[in-house]
């Protein structure tokens, strides 16, 4: 049932709350840091960062800075390793970045949690289900896509794609874009046998149970098996869960190679475009830092969710209340409190605003609240 708060509250602030109760019920502690970092942090790994642009200005002391596109590399920046464990934390930040539906810089709320150290199979387990937890918090609707970069660069090297054709490989498989790919192993020089291997990677896509089979019967022999045994694992954690239906193994799901290692994911929200979620196993990105530690971690992109907002709710208001000048303040805003006691929201107008869109008019008038 909605409550009056959940009416007055954005989809954004309703998630933050939700998501930062959900993060901390599995001991994740919060990260807070400020608005700016030393500009070289994020030009030694710029190719992590979603977008290039970065706003920047010089402090007193002369040193370039930069309000802050990305809370991970600070946190790596500012974190230990510690044999044997792992560091748990979560964020609730304003990141500075170009908006990608207004391709303007904004100032966006973001949400995410990073899991660092020593990784094991439970750790890709917990942050992939709450990756899941977290779209299922914003809505019902969602689909959970999942990859590994591992497996699909062991396949690369089984194929022989040379290493600088590599990117443009993935972002050939990142698009689905076969006859770009088969024209890329054509020109590499790889056999119609490879091409096809390749083919038949990127066509598999479905639930977990009906995919991982076909998987590990295109893969057997091919590459280690224990990137598949580790894949499948971590996916069949998830069997009997209500999450279960909701994975999708599909690798068009691509990060960049340099730096994320394993397994990777986007998730997704019926009513918007593109991904809302994004993330993964990032262990070469620590390996560049000088860290001996795994990494996996994940965000949520809430200025996304503006969208959504605007599919779930096409009125400003439930009730346009008018009211004339001079009306008595006690009676009006009587009136607007009982109709406000059902979680309803009124907006009081004297005249009908233009382009408002209101479920209901209401007029207050001496006998009392009519219906217009």
């Amino acid at each position: 049932m909605m409550t009056p708060q959940d009416s007055v509250l954005k989809n954004e602030e309703k998630v933050i709350f939700a998501l930062r109760s959900l993060y901390a019920r599995y001991g994740y502690s919060q990260y807070k840091m400020s608005k700016f970092e030393e500009y070289d942090l994020y030009v030694q790994s710029k190719d992590f960062l979603i977008s290039d642009s970065v706003i920047t200005f010089t402090d007193t002391s002369g040193k370039l800075m930069a309000l802050k596109p990305d809370v991970t590399l600070s946190i790596l920046k500012n974190g230990k390793d510690a044999q044997g464990c792992v560091q748990k934390v979560y964020y609730n930040e304003n990141v500075y970045r170009v908006s990608g539906g207004t391709h303007m810089f904004k100032e966006i709320m973001q949400v995410g949690l990073e899991c660092i150290g020593d990784i094991d199979t439970y750790c890709l387990y917990e942050v992939l289900m709450l990756a899941a937890k977290s779209l299922a918090t914003i809505s019902e609707r969602y689909v959970l896509d999942v990859s590994h970069l591992g497996i699909l660069s062991a396949v690369l090297d089984h194929v022989g794609v040379p290493e600088n054709d590599r990117k443009a490989a993935l972002k050939c498989i990142g698009e689905k874009n076969v006859h770009e790919l088969c024209a890329l192993c054509s020109a590499a020089g790889m056999s119609a046998a490879d091409t096809e291997l390749l083919k038949q990677l990127i066509s598999l896509y479905g639930k977990p149970a009906e995919v991982l089979p076909k998987l590990c019967a295109l893969l057997d022999g091919r590459i280690d098996s224990t990137l598949l045994q580790e894949f499948c694992s971590v996916l069949e954690a998830f069997g009997g869960s209500a999450f279960y239906d909701k994975l999708r193994v599909d690798f068009s799901v691509v990060h960049d190679i340099g730096y994320y290692n394993g397994i990777v994911f986007k998730g997704f929200i019926e009513g918007i475009p593109s991904g809302v979620l994004s993330g993964g196993q990032y262990d070469k990105l620590l390996e560049k830092m000088g860290r001996k530690a795994g990494a996996i971690g994940f965000a949520v992109y809430l200025d996304l969710l503006e969208r959504l907002q605007q599919s779930e709710a096409p009125y400003d208001a439930d009730i346009l209340l008018l009211y004339e000048s001079g009306t008595d303040l006690g009676t009006l805003n009587a009136a607007i409190e009982s109709l406000t006691k059902d979680g309803s929201s009124v907006m009081a107008q004297k005249e009908i605003p233009e382009k408002v869109r209101c479920k209901k008019r209401m007029k207050l008038t001496e006998s009392g609240v009519e219906t217009v």
